[in-house]
């Protein structure tokens, strides 16, 4: 893996126009000193806080605290994925599906083995391996004489990335990564499969079915029917190294049902289990069994199918936090840079691309491309350089469109902001990636303040206690979007316990996305 880790020497007297804590206070600089008494909460204390606030057009430094040094970035690890993966792969990259033959054909026969080569697509759906077997079903083929075959060798064969949790690994956000995989909506949270459970008659067990529908999985059901009113209280797991599936709790007679988002050992397997049956379901016999390599330089394609353009695909992805699409374009980077689609040449392709962004990439070091691993590190001073030079590039339009909107409450226009800053001049106003895991929570982005300034900032904090210190962002968030520039005064600040507080992140990750849009506590988003 890239390990990038030697020291930002950049000091913050060296930034133009930079301004340390204390300076910003004596200066009496009302945003300083309302930044920090918002910076003052007792939740803090032992706590590692970086923030700087800066120009976006002529680059000087507004506040800045702590921000050259390194921490954890969670999500916000996603910035540096989602734009060197813009330079390097391109706005209008496209991953493509593709059935081949290794073999001629005679008649309604195909002589030999029939292929299916994935190149990581996140966004196919079981539809669309479908339709793939509807095509060469159309096309007249009838009979396969050899077997299926599926190549997922476009990625290499580590599935779980470095640094993740061994806990994590039953949960969609830490789903196994691979050429070849199935997303079960259009959210396309690759590598996951739904098991919706439905109450049943009380005092009798749930029903329970998978979306899509598949035997991949093993259900032990273990959830029964309660009586109307008694609410839902359900625990999903799954065995590590199996697709063994434990259901425990319980499910009212009266509620709605529960989905839960699983994911699955080996996608791959998944995905040639749908293709196989979707061959059948349209006439196709295929003579041999299943088997897993790279399809030969010689094979014809009979069939593809190619996803939407990367740019479209930032939406759900930078919306919604989607780590399998982090770590999906990170090994197409590697792929597309050195011919291999693992971590470490797709995390050394997009550090390749960094230094063309403002960012230095001996100053920090990336593993993953979603921020989920414990081992990235990045400062606020260079997420906030990249946020800078990103409006001079040419691909800037839909990104900044991708980030989510503060307070906007449309899912995929809000994403995970989509509940926070309401009511406040943050609102449909403050664009910025969230961050979120034990002890690590982050925001950093643009945000126009009441004057008509435009700000970058970056806020990251490590290493707390709380439960959750969103209110603080989002303190930080409103402050900013109320500056007044030479006319500001101080007295705007809204401390975190004098306002609505975000809407709180369970302690405890859980399978099921629920009100998905606020994190589970150790997923980064």
């Amino acid at each position: 893996m890239v390990v990038l880790a030697l020291l930002f020497g950049l000091p913050s007297a060296a930034l133009p126009g930079a301004l340390l804590t204390g300076a910003v206070a004596e200066d009496g600089n009302p945003l300083g000193k309302d930044l920090d008494t918002i910076l003052a909460d007792p939740r803090l204390t032992g706590a590692t806080v970086g923030l700087v606030v800066r120009n976006a057009d002529t680059g000087s430094v507004l506040y800045t605290r702590n921000s050259a040094a390194r921490q954890l970035p969670a999500s916000n690890g996603k910035l540096l994925t989602s734009t060197a993966a813009l330079e390097l792969l391109g706005p209008d990259y496209t991953f493509g599906t593709s059935v081949l033959a290794d073999g001629h054909r005679t008649g309604s026969t195909i002589g030999g083995n029939l292929y299916l080569r994935g190149t990581g697509d996140p966004t196919m759906l079981a539809k669309d391996y479908r339709d793939l077997a509807v095509r060469l079903a159309a096309s007249g083929v009838r009979t396969v004489s050899g077997g299926l075959v599926a190549d997922d060798t476009w990625f290499d064969s580590v599935r779980l990335g470095p640094g993740w949790s061994w806990d994590d690994e039953p949960f969609y956000y830490s789903a196994q990564t691979s050429a070849l995989t199935v997303s079960p909506t259009t959210d396309y949270d690759a590598g996951s499969v739904i098991v919706r459970i439905r109450p049943g008659a009380v005092g009798r067990q749930a029903k329970v079915e998978t979306d899509p529908p598949t035997d991949y999985l093993t259900i032990e059901n273990g959830v029964t029917t309660g009586a109307a009113g008694s609410g839902t209280n359900v625990t999903v797991d799954r065995d590590h190294g199996t697709n063994t599936v434990r259901l425990t709790g319980s499910i009212g007679s009266d509620a709605a049902p529960d989905e839960e988002f699983v994911a699955v050992w080996n996608p791959t397997a998944l995905v040639a289990s749908f293709f196989r049956k979707a061959l059948q379901d349209n006439g196709i016999r295929v003579v041999g069994g299943t088997s897993y390599r790279a399809a030969p330089a010689g094979a014809t394609e009979l069939a593809k199918h190619d996803s939407i353009p990367l740019r479209a695909l930032l939406v759900p992805f930078m919306k919604l936090s989607n780590n399998m699409h982090a770590e999906i374009l990170t090994k197409s980077a590697g792929r597309k840079e050195s011919g291999v689609g693992s971590w470490d040449a797709g995390t050394r392709a997009l550090a390749g691309k960094l230094a063309g962004l403002g960012v230095d990439p001996a100053a920090l070091r990336m593993v993953d491309g979603s921020g989920l691993s414990r081992m990235d590190n990045v400062s606020p001073d260079q997420l906030a350089a990249l946020l800078i030079a990103a409006r001079g590039k040419p691909w800037f339009g839909p990104w900044y469109d991708s980030l989510p909107i503060a307070g906007v409450p449309d899912r995929l226009v809000g994403g995970t902001l989509r509940h926070r800053m309401t009511g406040t001049a943050a609102a449909n106003n403050l664009r910025a990636k969230t961050g979120s895991m034990t002890g690590v929570t982050a925001l950093s982005g643009y945000v126009t303040a009441a004057d008509g300034e435009h700000l970058v900032f970056s806020f990251v904090q490590n290493d707390f206690l709380a439960d959750s210190l969103k209110d603080v962002e989002d303190a930080v968030g409103v402050r900013l979007a109320e500056y007044r520039g030479p006319n500001d005064t101080s007295g705007h600040v809204r401390l975190p316990n004098q306002r609505a507080a975000a809407p709180p992140v369970s302690a405890t990750p859980t399978v099921g996305r629920g009100a998905s849009l606020e994190c589970s506590w150790t997923k980064s988003c």
